[in-house]
C-alpha cells in the first residue's frame, strides 16, 4: 500500500511541475523580457488548458507568462488582421480581390501564401460579418 501512495505521489508531483513551468516561457524563451504586446492566442490558450486540469498551476502559468513576457508575440507581430486593412480588399459588391488579400498577408506577416494552392478552401461570408466591416450586401 504504501509503495502504490508514494507511484500516486510521484506521478502527481511531476503532473504539477510540468504544469508549473508555463507554456510560453517553456516554448518560446527567446520572448522572455518583453513588456508589452499583442497576447498570443496558443499561450494563452495553451494556459488555460492547464486552468482546466490544475487550477492553481494554470493560474500560475498565466503569472509567469505574463511576468517574463513570453505570453506576448514577439517585435509588434499580430495574430489578426485589423478589419479597417481588410476594407482595402473587399470591392462595393463585398467580394474579396485575392491578389490584394495575398499582398496584405505578406505585408503583416511576411510570408508569401500561395493563393492559388488546391488545399485552399474558400468560405462565403454572412450579412453580419459584412456589417461588422462597414459594407452592406450586393444581390
Amino acid at each position: 500500500m504504501r509503495t502504490k501512495t508514494r507511484v500516486i505521489g510521484s506521478l502527481l508531483i511531476a503532473a504539477l511541475f510540468t504544469q508549473l513551468t508555463a507554456c510560453g516561457t517553456l516554448f518560446y524563451p527567446e520572448r522572455r523580457g518583453q513588456i508589452e504586446g499583442r497576447i498570443d492566442p496558443a499561450v494563452a490558450a495553451m494556459n488555460a488548458i492547464g486552468i482546466l486540469f490544475f487550477v492553481l498551476p494554470g493560474l500560475i502559468a498565466f503569472a509567469i507568462d505574463f511576468t517574463t513576457g513570453a505570453i506576448y508575440l514577439p517585435g509588434g507581430q499580430s495574430a489578426q488582421v485589423a478589419p479597417e486593412d481588410l476594407q482595402q480588399v473587399v470591392d462595393a459588391n463585398g467580394k474579396v480581390d485575392p491578389l490584394k488579400l495575398k499582398a496584405l498577408i505578406e505585408v503583416q506577416t511576411g510570408h508569401s501564401l500561395p493563393l492559388n494552392d488546391p488545399r485552399l478552401t474558400q468560405h462565403s461570408g454572412n450579412v453580419e460579418q459584412l456589417a461588422a466591416y462597414g459594407l452592406r450586401p450586393a444581390a
